[in-house]
């Protein structure tokens, strides 16, 4: 456990569209039975969401509970009816994972070690060249 460390939770600020604005650290939801959520919400005069810095796709990195499918970044939209925050979409041909909430490519990536990058045009993953 990690008694006598005071752990920081973020929080993301939304827009009019509910599109994340800002990002910041702030206290834990269960320090002094407050709910920070609501206390930097009302404080900023502005919608607040709290975001979990080691949640992807629905997944806790530590092994933790995951919360809201993705940590909260700039530009992206926190959906009330999933209780999700979705990245910007990379590119036009791009399908919402309704189960991650991030963007899948419509060709998997390679999974061979190599590193690639997506070309819109060809509908393909390229290969990146690592040669100098």
């Amino acid at each position: 456990m990690w008694s006598g460390v005071n752990l920081m939770a973020h929080y993301a600020f939304l827009d009019e569209n509910n599109i994340v604005i800002e990002v910041i650290t702030g206290k834990n939801e269960n320090e002094e039975g407050v709910d920070w959520e609501a206390h930097y919400g009302a404080y900023r005069k502005q919608p607040c969401k709290r975001t979990s810095y080691n949640t992807r796709g629905g997944v806790h990195a530590n092994g933790g509970t995951p919360y809201r499918k993705n940590y909260a970044g700039i530009g992206y939209v926190f959906d009330e009816a999933k209780d999700a925050f979705i990245p910007p979409q990379p590119f036009p041909s791009w399908v919402l994972n309704e189960d991650t909430c991030l963007w899948d490519a419509p060709v998997p990536y390679p999974q061979d070690g190599k590193m690639y990058t997506w070309s819109e045009d060809d509908q393909l993953w390229l290969e990146v060249s690592t040669d100098a």
